[in-house]
């Protein structure tokens, strides 16, 4: 685990709790000016909340059992009024509750002695975040994209993969399909999935993107390492959208091959969307990993073919004869 990171994490659970609280006691001096008589019964509630440790720690009375129950009752009944005069005013029947992010741990990061899953996913954004810090997601963007390298057939199907991704950049949810891009090298699958990574981490939701080759590996280091750690493989799990490039290109081993199966199954069935992009056709899909890989690929992910011929051997091209290829007007997507 990265210690500066989970440190990071902690510091900002730790924050969001002072500010449910600071909150809480802004709202208890709004309410004690505009309805007292819930002031009474806050202050009420407190002088009984003494008797009961008072009588707990009296165990001599014979009816201490008895008169805990008592007291507990008139509380119930006292915040059940409380409720009552909040709503009255126009106020949420909880409103005086300590607005905590998490309701689970209280914004403490921990459920007994195990990390609270709030504290997890707060390391686990911080940890993308680390991760795609080198990549190139301010160049590849919808804007950036050009369909101008294609022609014919290829420019009508790419066409259609470009108003595809774009819409599903702009109208995802953690209950979006998952995608597998596949098609010749070259062809726009990078760019447009950065692309759609760009556009749905500006809609707040948690993306890691890299190579097949890097998250295998980091996933294989800290696996046979001595702290035998799985922060890589949860934060695989976990985040909210995968996107993992170049399938394919990692060694072929039943290691990486057991774990890209793991991948893509697990996040199936915890309903997370992944994108993979890939060099290889459903053939050799089928013969370089488990068949149930190929199943779940082929039948469970949303499949776009990328057609054409290598952008970036055109762009070359373009630079060596036409010194300012700006003058090529971009082709435009008809609405």
């Amino acid at each position: 685990m990265d210690k500066e990171l989970f440190e990071k994490a902690q510091n900002i659970i730790s924050q969001r709790r002072s500010n449910a609280i600071a909150e809480n006691e802004r709202r208890i001096q709004k309410i004690n000016k505009e309805i007292p008589p819930i002031k009474e019964i806050n202050d009420t509630l407190f002088n009984t909340g003494r008797q009961l440790i008072q009588l707990v720690l009296s165990s001599k009375d014979a009816d201490v059992t008895e008169k805990i129950e008592r007291i507990k009752q008139d509380n119930l009944e006292a915040q059940a009024f409380a409720s009552q005069l909040l709503v009255s005013h126009g106020y949420p029947a909880d409103y005086l509750n300590t607005p905590f992010s998490c309701p689970v741990c209280s914004d403490t990061g921990y459920v007994k002695t195990r990390y609270c899953d709030c504290l997890k996913q707060v390391y686990n954004k911080l940890m993308a975040e680390k991760l795609n810090k080198d990549t190139q997601l301010q160049l590849s963007t919808f804007e950036s994209f050009s369909l101008r390298y294609y022609t014919g057939d290829d420019l009508s199907a790419m066409a259609k993969i470009y108003k595809y991704t774009s819409e599903y950049a702009r109208n995802f949810t953690l209950s979006s399909h998952s995608l597998l891009m596949f098609g010749s090298t070259g062809l726009g699958k990078t760019h447009l999935s950065l692309a759609i990574a760009g556009e749905v981490i500006k809609k707040g939701y948690s993306v890691l993107y890299d190579s097949s080759v890097n998250i295998l590996r980091n996933i294989e280091r800290e696996h046979f390492s001595r702290e035998h750690s799985s922060d890589m493989i949860d934060l695989v799990m976990d985040t909210d959208l995968l996107i993992l490039d170049d399938l394919g290109t990692e060694f072929d081993s039943p290691f990486y091959n057991s774990t890209v199966y793991n991948i893509i199954n697990t996040r199936l069935n915890r309903r997370r969307p992944t994108i993979i992009s890939t060099n290889m056709d459903f053939l050799k899909i089928k013969k370089r990993y488990d068949e149930r890989v190929a199943s779940r690929l082929t039948t469970m992910y949303d499949c776009l073919e990328f057609h054409g011929e290598d952008v970036r051997l055109q762009k070359v091209m373009i630079r060596k004869n036409i010194p300012d290829d700006t003058s090529i007007e971009p082709y435009k997507i008809q609405p």
